[in-house]
């Protein structure tokens, strides 16, 4: 677990902070209520403002503790069939046929490390947080990932006559490889860049040995994001976080007290939103 110290969002305990879940490492019988009940003697005495866990399965026990406070789909593709049938499970029109067109347009490919995919990835998050009315991470978030995590971290970028389109940030982990970032640049979607992209992550996964992909969370309300992961042959589950003390406060009222600021990051120019980002995105997570 990570203590997040911030004046603006206030100090908590967070397992793991920027990350979609985190299994805790215990026994199946008894530790998660005694590990539950230390959290919150911790919290109280620390003064902090919440402890969050983000398990992956839910809670066996400790939830007398532990609240349940957030709920989004949690998506993951097992690829351990052939690339074949991989292929015939996903949505003909909206996977399928983008694909296919991105290979017919020529749509070129690289994957790296790079300072330069690195500086084209961040291009094209500014272009997408702006979109999605949504402060981007600093560019020296994606650096440090990119130093820490090695060769494990992979960026990448779909390219249209030399411009990049479309990009995306991955992981890997043992037999997983996740799915963490992805942006594109709108004017050129009908160019099937993001389908493009995944099929090439799904077969470059497969080749090395990975078994399921974590195509991450979405907000249950987010029925676009849903179903296009679903459109891959995606299975779904629920994913719930836990809180201590629980606020009880609900999506629609961490919406109300958001929507000015979304607004606001629409209007500003990447330069100002990507300040922004440096400023205030330590203290989120």
């Amino acid at each position: 677990m990570c203590r997040v110290s911030s004046w603006l969002t206030g100090t908590r305990l967070v397992s793991l902070p920027f990350a979609d879940h985190c299994e805790p490492l215990l026994n199946p019988v008894g530790e998660c209520l005694q590990f539950a009940k230390w959290l919150r003697t911790e919290c109280d005495s620390q003064k902090w403002k919440y402890i969050e866990l983000r398990p992956l399965s839910p809670l066996q026990d400790g939830e007398d503790v532990l609240q349940p406070s957030h709920s989004y789909f949690f998506h993951e593709l097992d690829i351990r069939e052939n690339l074949d049938r991989i292929f015939r499970k996903f949505h003909k029109d909206s996977i399928q046929r983008k694909i296919r067109r991105a290979e017919k347009e020529g749509l070129s490919y690289e994957a790296g490390c790079s300072d330069q995919l690195l500086d084209e990835f961040y291009r094209l998050v500014l272009v997408t947080r702006r979109r999605h009315r949504l402060l981007p991470q600093p560019q020296a978030w994606f650096r440090n990932l990119v130093e820490c995590i090695g060769d494990n971290i992979q960026i990448r970028i779909a390219r249209k006559a030399g411009v990049p389109i479309s990009a995306m940030l991955t992981l890997r982990h043992g037999s997983s490889a996740i799915y963490k970032y992805g942006c594109s640049d709108e004017r050129f979607h009908p160019l099937g860049g993001m389908p493009f992209l995944f099929w090439r992550f799904i077969e470059e996964s497969k080749a090395a040995g990975v078994e399921k992909i974590d195509f991450g969370r979405s907000d249950l309300e987010n029925e676009g994001l849903v179903a296009f992961k679903d459109k891959f042959g995606a299975s779904k589950r629920l994913l719930t976080y836990y809180r201590y003390p629980y606020s009880g406060q609900t999506a629609m009222t961490k919406t109300r007290g958001a929507e000015a600021a979304r607004q606001l990051l629409f209007l500003l120019p990447d330069a100002v939103s990507a300040q922004a980002g440096r400023l205030l995105y330590r203290h989120m997570g």
